[in-house]
């Protein structure tokens, strides 16, 4: 008899249920893990902070932020190396003074931001101790300006307000460097009257020059 049994008669197969660990992350919960490492890294720096903490503040458990990565270091990286990828807007208003002024009125507003004037101070100082972390602080600084910045040079070059030949890297260090100087180095809570549209002349002054 079972030598007579073909396949039709042989039962179907059960369907393969897939492994736990295949299941889907919630993009929505990701989310909230990566503000809430903001916010701890604001409010008790990165020596202090822990995936319990992220947590916490994240209303999640432990394991969905082991999910999603190893260590706090990881979750830093990643969360840092993030910025990089989001960047700045170009400024593109037809002249390179009014993209210089526009530029730094975002940046200062993004960099006097309660939570990354606490966080890039408390990362600079882990990025001398620790390499991986100085890394990705160097990216997101400054591969996150380095397109706004070229963007700027290259348009104002194109109108013929600048020369064509000029250093990109150097360019970049004459656009962000004094506004980050003052902002996170020297943390001043408040910029001079002025002290904007004074940067924009000079910067542009200095770009002409170059």
């Amino acid at each position: 008899m079972l030598d007579r049994m073909t396949n039709a008669d042989a039962p179907e197969p059960r369907p393969r249920r897939a492994p736990a660990g295949a299941a889907v992350l919630r993009e929505d919960v990701t989310e909230a893990i990566r503000t809430a490492v903001f916010e701890e890294l604001a409010a008790v720096g990165y020596a202090r902070m822990s995936i319990e903490g992220i947590a916490r503040r994240a209303g999640v458990g432990k394991t969905a932020v082991y999910r999603r990565w190893r260590s706090k270091l990881h979750v830093v990286l990643d969360v840092v190396s993030a910025l990089a990828v989001q960047g700045l807007p170009a400024p593109d208003t037809g002249s390179l003074e009014s993209d210089l002024r526009l530029l730094y009125e975002v940046s200062s507003r993004a960099l006097r931001h309660p939570v990354a004037s606490q966080i890039l101070p408390d990362l600079q100082a882990e990025a001398a101790r620790n390499p991986e972390i100085a890394e990705a602080v160097q990216k997101a600084l400054r591969e996150g300006q380095d397109g706004v910045a070229k963007g700027i040079v290259t348009a104002a070059q194109e109108r013929g307000e600048i020369g064509a030949g000029v250093d990109h890297a150097l360019a970049l260090d004459l656009i962000s460097g004094p506004l980050y100087w003052r902002s996170v180095v020297i943390r001043s809570p408040k910029l001079p009257k002025g002290y904007l549209d004074g940067l924009t002349r000079a910067t542009a002054q200095a770009l002409r020059a170059l």
